[in-house]
């Protein structure tokens, strides 16, 4: 039983990353109409990020917090407003083969400098240690992961479901002229919102360090799954990407306890029958 449940705890926490990384996707395919491709890479460059403030200017975990989203969430927004901004009036595959390229520049600029062994990044001393439940040893940074995930994920869904703003954006999308009448900056608000979901990539690189050490590979082997996660939840579907994301997490941990060899691909198994069954994903609409 503590084998199960240990490996349930584990596709919790790759839920959690798979719930913040697809929840990025979707706002930014959703409102924007963008297929981010540069979103591993963005989730890499998080995690080093707090790397180079931790060892270069001795900023801690919880600074880092505020600081890497913001950093990569600009350099997202210099992307949007040099590259993609003149893409918008062609085909989607533009965008896609630009942002590819990319992920795959960034990558290899990463690893040129750093390698492609990892590096460590201690957990904070608040979170280290775990609680004994009598029938698992829960690590303290790892409850955190999940809480802190579940916290930002449907915060951001209630904000772009439940509030103003949120109706701003998505009206923007349908018909930005009329927004425009009304006096709003839409393509201020377009960029804010890459940067957005850029940031939300970074903030799960960051929460990621302390798990899977940082290496300039940690976003390549993540972003597959996540496209995966994405269409099966349905693309630009906020709360599909939350709730797929989560329980794709705990589906591949379980069929890790029960038939490891068949963890790897389990989720792209289930893409694919979803695919026959449901082509616009278990939560998205047909456009």
């Amino acid at each position: 039983m503590q084998a199960l449940f240990g490996q349930l705890l584990v596709g919790l926490i790759n839920g959690a990353f798979y719930a913040m990384l697809s929840l990025g996707l979707a706002v930014i395919f959703g409102l924007l109409n963008i297929i981010n491709f540069t979103h591993g890479a963005q989730y890499m460059m998080g995690a080093f990020c707090a790397w180079f403030l931790l060892n270069k200017a001795g900023v801690g975990y919880w600074w880092s917090l505020l600081i890497a989203p913001v950093v990569v969430g600009a350099f997202g927004m210099l992307i949007e407003r040099t590259m993609l901004a003149r893409l918008y009036k062609l085909d989607h595959l533009y965008g896609l083969l630009l942002t590819f390229g990319l992920a795959l520049i960034i990558q290899g600029l990463f690893r040129n400098e750093f390698g492609s062994s990892g590096m460590p990044y201690q957990i904070p001393t608040e979170l280290a240690g775990g609680l004994n439940l009598g029938f698992m040893f829960l690590p303290k940074y790892r409850a955190w992961v999940i809480i802190a995930s579940l916290a930002v994920c449907f915060s951001t869904w209630y904000v772009i479901e439940r509030t103003k703003l949120g109706s701003y954006l998505r009206a923007a999308t349908e018909n930005p002229a009329l927004v425009q009448a009304f006096g709003i900056n839409v393509p201020r608000m377009i960029t804010l919102t890459f940067g957005f979901g850029v940031g939300l990539a970074a903030l799960a690189g960051v929460m990621a360090a302390p798990i899977y050490q940082v290496n300039p590979l940690m976003g390549a082997d993540m972003i597959i799954v996540v496209f995966a996660v994405v269409v099966i939840g349905g693309m630009g579907s906020i709360m599909g990407a939350i709730l797929t994301g989560f329980g794709l997490g705990v589906v591949e941990g379980l069929t890790k306890y029960f038939y490891a060899e068949a963890s790897n691909t389990v989720i792209f198994v289930i893409m694919v029958i979803v695919l026959l069954i449901k082509p616009a994903g278990l939560f998205g609409r047909e456009r």
